[in-house]
């Protein structure tokens, strides 16, 4: 259990760092050429860089380092929140990605200890795209489903207009103008393949089922929609173009 301290310093975090290299045969020495450690041990170099929170200065001064070796840490005590947190998961990242390595100093009830987290090792891009490519054929997706651009970058606690919702925009207008219609019938209309899923699902209530295979639009739908006029104003274009096509 990680004892309660009321102020930690970089220098706390010096010992069992020393202690550990020393004991893998380097030599260590510190505050050399402004590297808060080094370790030698032959050809080998490693500098390890303490701070008693994880920040960009800390990380800049690392990828400094990284001019002179390959081996470059960071050492920071251990964080209050979880190791399981999104948080956490998203700052190892980070550090693989700038090839760092990461150590954790924790403070117990009777001694301090260290934990090697993240070994300094190269960034194997290719891996991690590979790694995710579904998620780069979902973003694809959302981009290919936007019929434009109605969010606004870097918008934060504000409500994102999804080509989800965009599509249900689009039906509940079509069914306005239309009447009700079949899944089939919008479909040829443009809505796309997720047209069944989303009358079915009804997520946001604007639709209603009026026979078996027809659907048509709520009250809800006739007076939410309104919300979106430049988003209307496109299909409304669009459906335009649909009628001359069959004049």
């Amino acid at each position: 259990m990680q004892k309660k301290k009321e102020k930690i310093y970089e220098v706390d975090l010096y010992k069992p760092i020393y202690k550990h290299f020393t004991n893998q045969g380097y030599e260590v020495k510190s505050e050399v050429n402004d590297c808060d450690i080094t370790a030698v041990k032959g050809d080998e170099l490693i500098i390890i860089e303490l701070k008693v929170r994880l920040n960009v200065d800390l990380l800049v001064q690392a990828t400094k380092r990284q001019k002179l070796t390959d081996q470059v840490y960071i050492a920071i005590p251990k964080p209050s929140y979880s190791f399981y947190s999104k948080k956490w998961k998203d700052i190892c990242h980070l550090i693989k990605r700038l090839e760092l390595g990461l150590i954790i100093v924790s403070f117990l009830q009777s001694t301090t200890k260290m934990n090697i987290v993240i070994s300094p090792a190269p960034f194997d891009r290719k891996k991690s795209m590979q790694q995710n490519k579904k998620k780069r054929k979902k973003l694809l997706s959302e981009i290919e489903g936007r019929h434009g651009d109605h969010n606004i970058g870097g918008s934060n606690q504000t409500k994102i207009m999804t080509a989800y919702k965009e599509t249900s925009i689009q039906i509940a207008y079509l069914l306005e103008q239309f009447g009700a219609l079949s899944p089939k019938a919008l479909r040829q209309m443009g809505t796309g393949e997720k047209t069944q899923s989303i009358l079915f699902n009804n997520y946001y209530g604007w639709f209603e089922r009026i026979q078996k295979g027809v659907y048509g639009i709520s009250e809800k739908g006739k007076s939410e929609i309104q919300e979106y006029p430049q988003i209307i104003e496109f299909f409304r274009k669009e459906a335009n173009q649909i009628d001359k096509t069959k004049t």
